[in-house]
Parts: structure tokens; C-alpha cells; sequence
């Protein structure tokens, strides 16, 4: 069983708490992208990245000075937004720190997919940029079944809590011998069910959290999670798609 999860925008370095365990599996690819993203003008990598003046310097200076193996922070730790927050990385044991390594993978697209321990630095370059080149149409062309094929998880189960932005980076090249059960986090308004974008990375970094400390290897055992004010909907929910209500 894998864990899909979205990155963040905001990143940091961390080189001191723990050490990365390896390179990302598709550095190379990566070094592609960078290289293309260092030689844009400021003004085109503003428009690529969507961003305001301050960001955009940042991450400007951040390409043009980018070392991709050296001074690196594991994945997991590299993240700072509300579902990192909330799944709290620095205070998993080590036997929950396996569980992920083993289970979980973060979708990027700078990086393709990450495993938690793979060394990082803090880039910004989301998935749907309208990254049109020599080379490919956009990043879900650039990557292709890649990311897939890194889960090693052919005849298996996929959990997924990435946003849609993500997930369709993998899903459309998952073969029909793969369960694929997506969580959706929301609250019933006239009878529909309404996602909350901050609730929802809540309760992602929380569902985490909630399976690696039971060491969970079967998604119907996520069916008891009660964090957040959630709870399981049996009536709304079917083979792969659990929904949970609050």
C-alpha cells in the first residue's frame, strides 16, 4: 500500500535534525527542469511561478544558486504548509518514520515523486504550471507515467490524499489491477458534500499521522479516524471513496 501526498509551497532547510537517507529517484530529470528554469529571465520565471515580486526573488535566486546534492533536508521535513503542520514530521518515532518511508510518497513537480527521506532544497513549482518547452507541453506531459511507475505498486492499494492538481499526475496511468481509495474530508451543506481547502489539509497531515501510529496496511482500518471532529459516512462512501464528515 502507498500513500499519495501533495508537497507544499513553503519549504524550508533543515540540515541538523535529521539527515537525508538518499537522492530522489529521478534526480535526473529534475536537473533538466533546472537547468531550463535557470536560464529564464525574472520576469518569465514571475509569470511561470504565478507569484508575487518578494516570491518570486526568492525563488529566482534560489535556481540560479541551486545545488541539488548538496546541503539537503529530508522530504518529509522540507515541507511547511497546513497538512505538514499538522501531521507534525518532527515528532514521529522512528518505527512511524519507517512506516512512511516504506509507505508514503509525495508528488512534486519539480522532483516528480519523493520518498520522505530523499534529500531536498526548497524550490517552488507546482505541478500546473503552464510550462510549455522544447522538451514537453506541460509537467504532466514531462513526467508521463513516471511517477506511477515509481510507487511499485502494480497490484496493490493506493491511498489518496493529493489534491486533484497532484493526483492526476498518477491516477490516469493506474492499471485496473490497482485499488485506488481517495479520503474526502467535508461537511454536508443542503445535502451535498462541501470540501473546505484548510479543513481538508488538516485532516490530511491528521489521517497521516493517524496511520502511521497505528501502522495501518489495509485502508478499511482508516474507517475509525475521528480527528478533527471528523467521522466515518458509511451511507456516503463506497470502495474508493471514503467519506468522512464533520
Amino acid at each position: 500500500m502507498k500513500i499519495l501526498l501533495s508537497p507544499a509551497k513553503k519549504m524550508n532547510a533543515d540540515v541538523d535534525f535529521l539527515e537525508p537517507r538518499r537522492l530522489p529517484a529521478l534526480l535526473e530529470r529534475t536537473e533538466q527542469l533546472m537547468r531550463y528554469l535557470q536560464n529564464l529571465p525574472y520576469e518569465e520565471l514571475k509569470k511561470l511561478l504565478g507569484c508575487n515580486d518578494a516570491i518570486a526573488r526568492l525563488n529566482f535566486d534560489r535556481y540560479r544558486k541551486m545545488q541539488l546534492r548538496r546541503n539537503l533536508t529530508p522530504a518529509l521535513l522540507s515541507y511547511e504548509g497546513i497538512q505538514y503542520q499538522y501531521m507534525a514530521p518532527h515528532l514521529f518515532t522512528e518505527p512511524q518514520y519507517a512506516y512512511l518511508e516504506a509507505r508514503v510518497r509525495i508528488l512534486s513537480g519539480f522532483y516528480g515523486v519523493l520518498r520522505p527521506f530523499d534529500g531536498v532544497v526548497p524550490y517552488r513549482l507546482e505541478m500546473q504550471a503552464k510550462m510549455k518547452t522544447s522538451f514537453c507541453k506541460n509537467l504532466y506531459d514531462f513526467w508521463g507515467g513516471s511517477l506511477f511507475d515509481q510507487l511499485e505498486e502494480s497490484n496493490g492499494t493506493i491511498v489518496n490524499l493529493a489534491s486533484q492538481e497532484y493526483a492526476k499526475a498518477v491516477l490516469p496511468y493506474v492499471p485496473q489491477a490497482v485499488r485506488v481509495v481517495t479520503p474526502v474530508f467535508g461537511e454536508l451543506c443542503e445535502g451535498k458534500i462541501k470540501e473546505k481547502g484548510v479543513y481538508v489539509k488538516m485532516a490530511r497531515g491528521e489521517m497521516v499521522r493517524y496511520m502511521a501510529e497505528h501502522a495501518i496496511t489495509c485502508p478499511e482500518n482508516i474507517r475509525p479516524f475521528r480527528r478533527l471532529g471528523y467521522r466515518y459516512c458509511a451511507e456516503r462512501s463506497n470502495d474508493s471513496v471514503f467519506v468522512f464528515l464533520r
